[in-house]
């Protein structure tokens, strides 16, 4: 429980406290590098790596999500040009459900892959908790950002006060 009370402070930390960004940075960049530096370290503990496998896992874990973003942002971009050429709703259906079906097979791909590498680098039970350590990750994240946003259109926390 500690471990999740240290993660909550840090998120809250980094992504709601005061934005010094570099001169190189978008601020966008910044909070992404932020999230991943966070996510990171939440594998770490999650998966209560040594040094050791950390050095291994690290570089290999850090691969496998770049491939993943680039698929991902392929994905977007394909989506986004369907929007601009899109002349026969049923043909263009066909085709999105022909892409998709390819997104989630290369996705799956990937993730097999890294599941292999995984496997060689470090114990079975920690290996078999990385994807699930992830979306464990995500889904706070999710709910942390929800949250924020309810608190910034004044919904957050119960009834308003008046000054």
């Amino acid at each position: 429980m500690k471990r999740f009370s240290f993660i909550w402070i840090v998120m809250f930390v980094l992504l709601t406290g005061t934005r010094v960004s570099s001169a190189q940075q978008p601020p966008a960049e910044d909070a992404t590098e932020k999230i991943k530096a966070i996510q990171i370290q939440y594998l770490t503990k999650k998966l209560e790596l040594t040094p050791e496998e950390a050095q291994k896992f690290l570089p290999i874990y850090n691969n496998y999500t770049h491939e993943v973003e680039q698929l991902i942002a392929e994905r977007r971009d394909k989506k986004e040009q369907d929007k601009l050429t899109a002349d026969n709703a049923d043909e263009l259906a066909r085709k999105n459900m022909d892409k998709e079906l390819n997104y989630e097979k290369r996705m799956l791909d990937i993730r097999s892959r890294y599941n292999n590498e995984f496997q060689r680098i470090l114990p079975g039970r920690k290996a078999g908790m990385v994807f699930k350590s992830e979306r464990e990750f995500r889904s706070i994240m999710i709910n942390h950002l929800n949250t924020q946003r309810m608190n910034r259109m004044g919904q957050g926390g119960g009834p308003r006060r008046r000054p």
